[in-house]
């Protein structure tokens, strides 16, 4: 009960982020390690403790290249501070995911992250009226909202909110308090969708309709999705802002194609390691606008296929349960009913997968926490299921090591095409 107190106080903490306010009135004091410290006390203490999902083994690896790759260019204090700083971020995936083990304290997460959220979405709202927000953080030139720290762009912003939509509207669907909560949760996704609106990102407009179309394709089938998608995506290039310029030829996607192609070349200079984790602007004057792009220049195949892995596990798992069809005999009702809820939460984290991930195909967010929280509670909910109904297939690291390399070429060999059609498009 400790460890879960403590990491949720860590993960308000990482997301509202109320000690960079300028009237917080413990400043100086770093409450937000000292959160992380107490639950890694606890976690330290308590006999419960599990590493039976690929993930934990991947991050590890993961912490280790991203600081190799630095190290291999020359810069060893680099690497150090490299591998201090990701560390932190393999710490609090360890502590939440193993904190979650049980589905109510996932559901639990899922409310945290949820109404923090809503709490910068509504900021953004206070922003938009007034030129500046409770934090003193003032609107982007272009008039777009911002919040402090790690999300003082407005695409961040936009990845959250898209990442916690599906669990707003999850929680939503749950009623309950003569429908007070069904109507408190819906009213936090609306607040959730003006705020995507209000970043005016294009790639969380786009995460939006890929979640509607991940959850009408499980739930209504293929034509159905298709159907949307195409409804979808008209009403976004009809839309009366930057938004629906959405065109290879734009300056602003001309230039997310031509850090691609600079990434690409990065990593033929460097395939194996990469140029270093944090050089790409060493190199190119913008950043990759591509999560997958920046893995590769700066860690080189090693490491994308490590991420990859790390990425892919956490899809795999949530499909895994969706496919799952156990068969329930009389008498075994409080089972199915388990087995029901188990799948919602299972396709709710799967859509909200689909919405970061969506954003983050645009942004060079590889390395953020906020993704690395996101797979903690998906690596939870898949061990946690896999508790109560052990015939859900286990995935094993050891019997696919023969696949992830392929698979890592291969995403190679599909960016490479991507990117040269985009350039003869342009």
């Amino acid at each position: 009960m400790l460890l879960y107190a403590f990491i949720m106080v860590y993960v308000l903490l990482v997301l509202i982020r109320p000690q960079e306010y300028p009237q917080w009135p413990l400043s100086g004091v770093p409450v937000l390690p000292l959160a992380l410290v107490a639950a890694l006390g606890v976690w330290l203490l308590s006999r419960n403790k599990r590493f039976d999902a690929p993930q934990y083994v991947l991050i590890l690896v993961f912490l280790v290249v991203t600081s190799l790759s630095v190290m291999l260019t020359g810069w060893s204090g680099g690497a150090l501070q490299q591998f201090s700083e990701f560390a932190t971020i393999v710490v609090s995936f360890f502590l939440l995911a193993n904190a979650l083990d049980s589905r109510e304290r996932v559901v639990g997460a899922m409310a945290v992250f949820t109404v923090s959220a809503a709490v910068l979405a509504l900021h953004g709202a206070h922003q938009a009226a007034n030129g500046v927000g409770w934090t003193g953080a003032e609107l982007v030139g272009d008039g777009r909202i911002q919040y402090v720290g790690i999300f003082s762009d407005p695409n961040d912003l936009g990845m959250l909110f898209v990442a916690c939509m599906p669990m707003a509207a999850y929680l939503g669907s749950r009623g309950g308090l003569m429908g007070l909560r069904r109507l408190f949760w819906w009213g936090i996704c609306v607040v959730l969708l003006y705020g995507v609106y209000l970043t005016h990102s294009r790639g969380a407009l786009l995460s939006v309709i890929a979640m509607s179309g991940i959850w009408v394709l499980v739930r209504r089938g293929v034509f159905a999705a298709g159907s949307l998608a195409v409804i979808a995506l008209a009403g976004l290039l009809a839309m009366p802002s930057r938004v629906s310029e959405i065109d290879v030829q734009e300056e602003s996607a001309a230039g997310r194609v031509e850090a691609w192609y600079e990434g690409l070349q990065m990593f033929l200079s460097s395939p194996v390691f990469g140029v270093g984790t944090g050089n790409f602007t060493e190199y190119h004057y913008l950043t990759a606008h591509n999560s997958l792009v920046l893995v590769l220049a700066e860690n080189g195949i090693v490491g994308m296929t490590v991420w990859l892995a790390f990425v892919g596990y956490c899809f795999w798992m949530m499909v895994r349960i969706l496919r799952h069809e156990p068969d329930f005999v009389e008498g075994e009702e409080e089972l199915a009913w388990e087995w029901y809820e188990d799948r919602a939460v299972a396709l709710t984290l799967l859509a909200s997968l689909v919405g970061f991930f969506t954003a983050a195909f645009f942004l060079s967010r590889s390395y953020v926490i906020l993704l690395y929280l996101l797979a903690a509670v998906v690596v939870a909910h898949f061990c946690d299921v896999r508790d109560r109904h052990p015939a859900v297939p286990a995935l094993q690291l050891r019997d696919h090591l023969a696949r992830w390399p392929v698979i890592g070429v291969a995403a190679v060999v599909g960016l490479y095409l991507v990117v040269k059609v985009l350039l003869a498009l342009g």
